[in-house]
């Protein structure tokens, strides 16, 4: 028999740096690190640092980035902009703009790809699967009839046709 390995995914689930890994800044926690207000490194504009670190788009209360271990091309998660692992206890305009953001996002997407349908939820604690638990955030992943294949049954292997930087070029033309 043959095997398939995707050591990459088990690096991720056990939370190791996987060596490709954008850097995570100095909170350890990327959904506060990553977006604007920030300052690119010398040299760097906004405009490419948001690309290196996948911020598709940013506004007051909230922001889109690209998941690095997607599940399907187009797969985003939409984040509030202030650290919080309850949706209860978010302020209410960064609830208001989160959910702005969200609907944008999903048209975005539908958009850029016009999928059969979508996966649009939130894991929301360790337990319920959350692999950054202490920042809660929706992700958006767009499905096709079929696009569940014999690879990740047999091999546990997931085939992602296109690439984090044309999905970023791809979402970042639609939301701006």
């Amino acid at each position: 028999m043959e095997r398939m390995y995707a050591p990459w995914r088990l690096a991720f689930i056990e939370g190791r740096k996987v060596e490709d890994e954008v850097p995570r800044g100095p909170t350890g926690c990327i959904f506060c690190d990553f977006p604007r207000p920030w300052r690119a490194p010398p040299g760097e504009d906004d405009a490419a640092h948001d690309r290196t670190r996948l911020v598709v788009h940013v506004r007051e209360h909230a922001f889109v980035i690209l998941n690095k271990f997607p599940y399907n091309n187009g797969h985003v998660m939409v984040v509030p902009r202030v650290h919080q692992s309850l949706v209860d206890e978010l302020p209410q305009p960064v609830f208001d703009g989160l959910q702005a953001l969200l609907r944008d996002t999903i048209k975005a997407v539908r958009t850029a790809y016009s999928p059969d349908g979508m996966n649009v939820g939130m894991n929301l604690g360790k337990s319920a699967g959350a692999g950054i638990a202490e920042h809660l955030h929706w992700h958006v992943v767009p499905r096709w009839q079929g696009d569940m294949n014999f690879m990740p049954v047999i091999a546990d292997v997931k085939v992602i046709s296109e690439g984090l930087q044309d999905t970023f070029d791809r979402l970042k033309k639609i939301l701006g």
